[in-house]
């Protein structure tokens, strides 16, 4: 019997999904028999992915490193292709992309399914979105997820790449080695996204810092894919200059990650401050992706 919990959201047009640690926000655009064939896949498509998750676990939460063999389940393969560019260059594992990677199984069952104008699957905050020509979709970035407050919007076009979006940092579901409120990431997909968004807002640090409280990430979760790296847990009153020089640090790492080809842009958020990067998606630059609120 399945374990997956549905149900519209009162606003009607919503459908939640929960299965576990996976829980999914969905809404999508079109006529009604295509938006409601799209849902109906979208419970049948969630209700079997934990289970392929959990028969690869083990391997989902080792480091990633070059030449790794190819996991079998098409979750697993996008979150270890996702994790790939990053693998032995620093500590990561396929599991950093995995909200992102489920989003975009969900998500390619429902296009499958139907034929939609718009859509997206919002799983904890990083979603994979669907848009036909000539669409668009305008999504809000908030600075903490404890306590959402709206710092800017991102609008994502059909004739532009960007198809994912994801958001991590010390304050979210899940653990961050550094010290970034928020760090929302628009990449080609969301286990793209997801990934880069983990890896830039763990260089969003201050090390050795006294008012930074970290705790080894398995004493806070025995089965942690981090084990003993120590895991951000309180961030004290920083002078604006140190947070300047955590959101410069961050903002480098994701110029490299833009040049590379690995992501479209990102904001960074920490103590009230935001940067935006590579500047030519800023705000009064030819593109204007992200605009503040």
């Amino acid at each position: 019997m399945t374990r997956l919990a549905a149900r519209m959201l009162p606003d009607g047009r919503r459908l939640f999904l929960a299965d576990g640690p996976i829980e999914l926000v969905i809404e999508a655009w079109g006529g009604a028999e295509a938006v409601q064939a799209a849902y109906a896949a979208a419970r049948r498509r969630a209700a079997t992915i934990l289970d392929e998750l959990c028969a690869e676990l083990p391997a989902l939460r080792r480091q990633a490193r070059p030449g790794d063999a190819p996991l079998t389940g098409v979750v697993a393969r996008r979150m270890q292709a996702a994790v790939a560019p990053f693998a032995g260059a620093l500590f990561i594992t396929p599991m950093a992309a995995v909200a992102g990677a489920v989003a975009e199984e969900v998500l390619a069952a429902m296009t499958e399914a139907a034929p939609l104008d718009r859509a997206y699957v919002n799983d904890g905050g990083d979603i994979a979105i669907h848009l036909a020509p000539d669409q668009a979709l305008t999504v809000g970035l908030v600075d903490r997820p404890d306590r959402p407050g709206l710092f800017g919007t991102a609008v994502l076009r059909a004739n532009e790449d960007v198809r994912g979006i994801a958001t991590s940092g010390w304050r979210g579901r899940s653990h961050s080695l550094g010290i970034a409120d928020a760090v929302t990431v628009l990449a080609r997909t969301a286990a793209q996204a997801d990934a880069a968004a983990t890896v830039i807002a763990n260089t969003v640090d201050l090390p050795g810092h006294p008012a930074v409280r970290r705790i080894p990430a398995a004493e806070l979760a025995p089965d942690s894919d981090l084990g003993m790296l120590p895991v951000t847990r309180a961030v004290g009153p920083l002078a604006d200059e140190e947070v300047d020089g955590a959101l410069r640090r961050g903002a480098a790492c994701a110029d490299d990650l833009a040049q590379r080809g690995l992501i479209s842009a990102a904001a960074l958020h920490l103590n009230g401050q935001t940067v935006t990067t590579p500047e030519k998606r800023v705000v009064g630059g030819a593109d204007r992706t992200i605009s503040p609120a």
